[in-house]
């Protein structure tokens, strides 16, 4: 497979084959009547499968990185669980796209309108550790990439611009690429600071901060390589009466294309929708509820028991669907797929893992989540037309 080193193929190729032969079966009639090509025709095949009738892998909070020593010992100590889950991390953006088969990351982003309100690391004065960043991006006014801004700021990427103008740098390197899908989650949430340090917590977005979002999107990545609920409405009033009819564009008008979706629900996704109800302007589509007039995408964490068969439905109604395959380290240190298993058979187009190939797990187990059968990309198991072929989905060279 292009774009995936050799010892990583070779991996998912063998444990793809194990998931294959459990996965279920498709139910009765999830393929539409459209055929495709098949295994020899790819021009064919993009201009039959659609950007919501396949499958990627993501990685959830792809900018993040384990704490550093000595505070990470300090902090596993103090609080065993908390550190526990917060125990992953990813190589940068264009590593997670060209050597693990990443198609969908996970940024957080905290607004910081001055300049600095994340430079301050408090909680290093219990290690005896100099407490201010030598990162020069976080003293400069403009949307920061942070999980917790006093005990996990570690990041590959310390600002949007700077996570975004990976994004479009590789994105331009490999316009061959099938979607790839940028979730964005605003912190806002405050720090507890159970040691009276003085921690900062996030700030709640206004909307000049959303504002903010939606123009440095804008400006990150060009028009021509954005895919914006304006692109998806065409002339329809609604993005539901949109994918009713014309659907999702083909992967030969997707391919090379980059969108974004909102993963917060609540207040800020309320004023981010004020004056937008169908998204209208706006660079992200947000996760709306079936039958409002924003509703395309949606986010549904929990792929098991009955969750997965509500999954399966909104994609064969015409929504694209985020799931998860894995959280807080639970399964890379058990080694249970169950979850992963469930969010893989939903057919939820985008599978967000922390360990996208077995070489991210470090607790002995064989847990990773990857596309069954190696590809970068697989046609969906809930709605893919007849004749689709998973090989001919993405060819970078």
């Amino acid at each position: 497979m292009v774009g995936i080193r050799g010892r990583t193929a070779g991996i998912a190729l063998v444990v793809g084959a194990t998931l294959a032969a459990v996965m279920p079966a498709p139910p009765v009639g999830a393929r539409t009547a459209v055929r495709c090509g098949g295994a020899a025709d790819y021009r064919r095949t993009q201009s039959c499968v659609r950007l919501n009738q396949i499958q990627v892998i993501g990685s959830h909070n792809s900018y993040h990185l384990r704490g550093k020593e000595p505070f990470w010992s300090a902090f596993s100590n103090f609080v065993p669980d908390t550190a526990a889950s917060l125990d992953y991390s990813h190589p940068p953006l264009a590593n997670q796209f060209s050597d693990q088969a990443v198609r969908q990351i996970e940024l957080d982003v905290a607004t910081d309108p001055k300049g600095g309100r994340y430079a301050t690391h408090r909680v290093l004065k219990v290690v005896n550790q100099p407490t201010k960043s030598t990162d020069p991006n976080l003293y400069k006014p403009g949307l920061k990439v942070i999980h917790e801004p006093e005990v996990d700021w570690e990041t590959n990427c310390s600002t949007l611009r700077i996570c975004l103008t990976q994004v479009r740098r590789w994105s331009a390197a490999h316009p061959a690429h099938v979607p790839i899908a940028v979730l964005i989650e605003l912190k806002e949430d405050p720090t507890p600071d159970p040691l009276h340090l003085g921690f900062v917590s996030a700030q709640p977005f206004t909307a000049k901060d959303l504002a903010e979002l939606d123009a440095t999107v804008r400006s990150e990545i060009p028009a021509k390589m954005l895919f914006t609920p304006d692109d998806l409405r065409g002339s329809a009033k609604t993005l539901p009466a949109a994918i009713r009819k014309h659907g999702w564009p083909t992967l030969a008008e997707a391919r090379g294309k980059v969108l974004f979706l909102m993963d917060n629900e609540g207040s800020v996704r309320s004023l981010y929708l004020k004056g937008h109800e169908n998204l209208a302007g706006r660079a992200l589509f947000t996760s709306s509820k079936p039958g409002e007039p924003s509703a395309a995408f949606v986010k549904a964490n929990d792929p098991t028991g009955l969750n997965g068969q509500r999954i399966a439905q909104l994609v064969r109604d015409g929504f694209v669907v985020r799931t998860r395959a894995d959280a807080d380290t639970k399964e890379a240190r058990t080694g249970d797929t169950t979850t992963r298993d469930a969010a893989l058979a939903s057919g939820a187009q985008w599978v967000s893992t922390d360990y996208p190939t077995i070489t991210d797990n470090r607790f002995g187990t064989p847990y990773f989540a990857a596309i069954p059968g190696g590809t970068v990309a697989r046609c969906s198991p809930v709605n893919a037309p007849s004749g689709c072929v998973d090989a001919q989905l993405e060819r970078l060279r």
